[in-house]
């Protein structure tokens, strides 16, 4: 009886080694001893095969992040934070990925929207040795990992480009073991070191790139508390183009002889909807019927007390109020960074993203509708007062109600009773109360890299944007979020292949 479709494929050996062979299993066991398997064991409890053929890239990712323990901040199902394949499409639409794969540079943008922290390097970017060196990092240690894209020909093997986690290495053999996530088409195998970097050493079709690794690990302190930069707006490639290239050589002007006249050179020439690359990060849960809103538990009051702090140093900085007198006196002329969003439109959107979140999705649904939002600005006696955002999104026949926690600097606290709401158009009362364009530009002043003002001619305007924007001078928790915020521009810009 004739049976539709493959079952399995035969593993090309040599040059491949399977890993469950007499063979493989002495490998594993002298690898073992030599300490370049600790990374094996995380990795193997998370092993997973991927979904789709095309998804290996996204297998070997969310099996990368679960195994270093990343929370995804969001459901996968059930109450469960899980990554999984279907949840890594800020990058890419999953659709575009089961059809066309997926390419090198886009899973570390993955990986790094994801927050992990990525280093990759294409082959024309290393070397052998040098990829040796990192393999032996990573294989001895389970705090990073290691991802390959290569072509499968060198291997025998069928198919092209493909991606997988490394699972171990053997010193005397100098093989590598790679956990192959197409499960269904090749078990986990041993090959030659030098022969992977053959196989990575190609060019992927589409995008005239080469292949080649990244190494995946855990930041050690906690990313951003209150402001991300975010690339899964379309406009997020041009935006950090003209942040890290483009301004720099604007700055070179001989007509810049103010603080302003930096100001109005770089705001004004913003890209389209630049205003949607960097964005302050928003808490939000499903409001129970049986729980009142204005309780909150330990773990959200100090994560909302962290944001505040945060909140109220920016705004003590001499840049802030340079910034906000700025956008006062300049607005007709940057429309879109003037914050004319009404904070109940904010509201609305806030709250049906985090309906989408809450309910397992990533991408905001067009279909849902925030019905009413109201705003309660409370001040109970036995803890510093809170602003909670309530709303109930429409998506059908359904209802879904959810509460947003907003930052509030103590110097914009709105209210000193014990009670105060606004609901729907009488949100505009609340103007001024949550991060905004102020604090916000301000911000992403800070991130730049120094060397961005470097071309100013005016030594003594120079003097003034250094002192100005000087990271040395903040408070630490500023200092690590502005840190943090230009590490992901240096990032996003080295991810040029990334728009392809």
């Amino acid at each position: 009886m004739a049976v539709a479709g493959l079952y399995r494929r035969i593993l090309p050996s040599p040059p491949a080694i399977e890993f469950a062979s007499a063979e493989g299993k002495q490998l594993f066991s002298e690898a073992l001893q030599n300490g370049t398997m600790e990374g094996f064991f995380k990795l193997i409890s998370y092993f997973q095969t991927q979904s789709e053929p095309s998804y290996c890239g996204l297998a070997s990712l969310s099996m990368v992040l679960n195994a270093l323990a990343i929370d995804p901040g969001r459901k996968w199902k059930g109450p469960w934070r899980w990554f999984d394949e279907s949840m890594l499409d800020c990058c890419e639409p999953l659709e575009k990925v089961k059809s066309e794969g997926i390419t090198f540079g886009k899973v570390a943008c993955l990986a790094h929207c994801s927050g992990a922290k990525v280093k990759a390097y294409n082959t024309k970017q290393s070397s052998l040795d040098d990829f040796r060196d990192h393999i032996i990092s990573c294989t001895s240690s389970e705090d990073c990992h290691l991802i390959t894209s290569y072509h499968r020909k060198p291997f025998k093997q069928t198919g092209t480009g493909h991606f997988s986690p490394i699972g171990g290495y053997h010193a005397g053999r100098d093989m590598a073991l790679i956990l192959d996530v197409a499960r269904f088409k090749y078990p986990p195998h041993w090959v030659p070191l030098a022969l992977l970097w053959q196989a990575m050493d190609t060019i992927d079709e589409a995008t005239g790139q080469y292949r080649g690794f990244m190494l995946i690990s855990k930041f050690q302190s906690a990313q951003s508390l209150l402001y991300t930069l975010s690339c899964r707006h379309e406009s997020w490639f041009s935006s950090a183009k003209y942040l890290v290239e483009d301004l720099p050589i604007l700055l070179k002007s001989e007509s810049l002889h103010s603080i302003s006249d930096v100001l109005s050179l770089m705001f004004e020439s913003l890209p389209t909807n630049a205003e949607n690359f960097i964005k302050w990060i928003a808490e939000v849960r499903r409001k129970e019927e049986d729980r009142d809103s204005s309780f909150l538990s330990e773990e959200e009051k100090a994560r909302l007390a962290a944001k505040e702090g945060l909140l109220q140093q920016v705004h003590e900085t001499k840049l802030f109020n340079i910034v906000r007198y700025w956008l006062s006196s300049c607005c007709s002329n940057a429309q879109s960074l003037c914050g004319k969003v009404s904070f109940s439109e904010i509201a609305a959107s806030v709250c049906c993203q985090g309906a989408v979140l809450l309910s397992g999705g990533l991408r905001e649904d067009k279909s849902l509708c925030c019905r009413s939002t109201c705003v309660k600005c409370l001040n109970p006696s036995d803890q510093t007062p809170i602003t909670i955002v309530s709303g109930s999104v429409i998506s059908g026949d359904t209802e879904q109600k959810v509460d947003m926690l907003v930052p509030v600097s103590p110097s914009t606290s709105l209210s000193s009773s014990n009670l105060r709401s606004y609901c729907s158009s009488a949100l505009e009362n609340c103007s001024g109360m949550h991060p905004g364009s102020n604090d916000v530009l301000t911000v992403l002043l800070l991130a730049l890299p120094s060397d961005t003002w470097m071309g100013i001619k005016d030594e003594k305007l120079l003097d003034q944007i250094f002192d100005l924007v000087s990271t040395e001078k903040l408070p630490d928790v500023l200092q690590q979020e502005v840190l943090h915020l230009r590490q992901q521009l240096s990032f996003l810009v080295r991810c040029k292949e990334c728009r392809k």
